[in-house]
C-alpha cells in the first residue's frame, strides 16, 4: 500500500500541481485525519474553481437544505483531482469531484473511495490543437511530431484516442509533458507542432492563439466529471451524499439555463476573460448522470490504456470502486 501511494503521489508531482496547490488543499491534504462520523453532522466537500460544485457553493442552495437536516457543509478547494483524492483518502474531506483520469491512478494506488455518480459526456471542451499555418491536416499527419500535453490527464487518454484512430502508435509521436500554461508558451512559439488541451484553456487557445482544431474530443474522449466520496462516508451517510447530488442536479439545471452568469461568476476566480469563458461554459453540458455499464466500461478503458503504456503500476477493475 505504501509503495503504491507512493506511485500516486509522483503522478501529482509528475504532472506538476502541487506547487500551485493552495493553503486550503495543502491543510486537508497534510493535517492528521479528523474523526468523521455521522454524528459529527458536517460534510466535508472537496471542489475546484472551474467546476460545478464550486458554482454550487456559490449559490448557497446545499447549506439551506442541509440545514434542515441539522448538517453543516465545510468546502475545501484544491488545485487539481489528485490532491482532491489525497485528501479523500486521509480523511480530511467525505466527497468532492474530479475528471475521469485521477479516480483511476487513485485506485490503482490502493486509495479507497466510491464513485457515486457521473456527468455528461464532454468529448467536445476538449481538442488537439495545431497552429492555423501547420501543414498538420489530418490526424496520420501527426506521425513524428511534438505533441504536448499533460501525462496523465485527460488530454494524454484523447492522445491515445487520437492516435489509434489515426492508426498509429505511442512510439511514433514525440510526446512533450507539459502544464497546461507551460504547453501554451511552447505552443505560441511553435517548439510543439501540436497541443492536446481542455476548457477553459482550449477556448484561450481558440481566440488568442489562433490554434486551429484538428479534431475535438467528440468520439474519442468522453472527459466526463465524476463524483467521489470516502468509503467510510458513504457508508453511514448516504442520504446525505443523495441529497448534495440532487442539489448538484439543480445547479447544472440552473447553469444551462444561465451560462452568462456562471461566465461572469467564474471569470475572477480562474483569472480568464469573461467573453471566452462564456465560449468553454456554453459548450460544457451540466448535469449528473447514475453510472451505468457504459460509463463503467469508458473508465475500464481509459485505465487498460493507461496501463497499455506503462504508465499505470498495475490493472485495475473499475468496478471495484463503484457504489451499489
Amino acid at each position: 500500500m505504501k509503495k503504491s501511494l507512493s506511485l500516486f503521489l509522483m503522478f501529482i508531482l509528475t504532472i506538476g500541481l502541487l506547487s500551485a496547490c493552495g493553503s486550503d488543499a495543502s491543510n486537508a491534504s497534510s493535517k492528521p485525519a479528523e474523526k468523521q462520523s455521522s454524528e459529527k453532522k458536517v460534510i466535508r466537500i472537496g471542489y475546484q474553481k472551474n467546476c460545478p460544485l464550486n458554482i454550487l457553493k456559490s449559490q448557497g442552495t446545499l447549506e439551506k437544505k442541509l440545514k434542515e437536516e441539522g448538517i453543516s457543509v465545510k468546502w475545501v478547494e484544491f488545485p487539481a483531482g489528485p490532491q482532491l483524492l489525497e485528501a479523500l483518502n486521509a480523511g480530511s474531506i467525505d466527497f468532492g469531484r474530479t475528471g475521469d483520469t485521477p479516480p483511476i491512478f487513485a485506485q490503482a494506488a490502493g486509495i479507497e473511495f466510491s464513485y457515486v455518480a457521473s456527468g455528461y459526456k464532454k468529448g467536445k471542451t476538449s481538442a488537439v490543437l495545431v497552429p492555423q499555418d501547420s501543414a498538420i491536416q489530418k490526424l496520420q499527419d501527426l506521425k513524428g511530431k511534438k505533441i504536448a500535453f499533460t501525462k496523465g490527464s485527460s488530454a494524454h487518454y484523447l492522445l491515445l484516442s487520437t492516435l489509434k484512430k489515426a492508426g498509429l502508435k505511442y512510439e511514433d509521436i514525440q510526446p512533450v509533458n507539459l502544464t497546461p500554461s507551460d504547453a501554451r508558451a511552447a505552443f505560441e512559439r511553435k517548439s510543439v507542432d501540436a497541443w492536446i488541451i481542455w476548457d477553459p484553456f482550449l477556448a484561450v487557445a481558440e481566440k488568442e492563439a489562433k490554434a486551429r482544431v484538428l479534431t475535438s474530443g467528440d468520439g474519442l474522449a468522453n472527459d466526463r466529471d465524476f463524483y467521489l466520496a470516502s468509503k467510510s462516508y458513504l457508508k453511514t451517510n448516504k442520504q446525505t451524499i443523495d441529497d448534495v447530488l440532487e442539489e448538484v442536479q439543480k445547479v447544472s439545471d440552473w447553469a444551462k439555463e444561465h451560462p452568462d452568469e456562471v461566465a461572469g461568476y467564474l471569470s475572477p476566480l480562474v483569472g480568464i476573460d469573461e467573453d471566452i469563458l462564456k465560449t468553454a461554459v456554453k459548450r460544457r453540458p451540466y448535469g449528473v448522470v447514475k453510472i451505468d455499464a457504459e460509463i463503467e466500461k469508458e473508465q475500464q478503458e481509459i485505465a487498460e490504456a493507461f496501463y497499455s503504456i506503462k504508465l499505470l503500476p498495475k490493472e485495475i477493475k473499475v468496478k471495484e470502486a463503484i457504489a451499489d
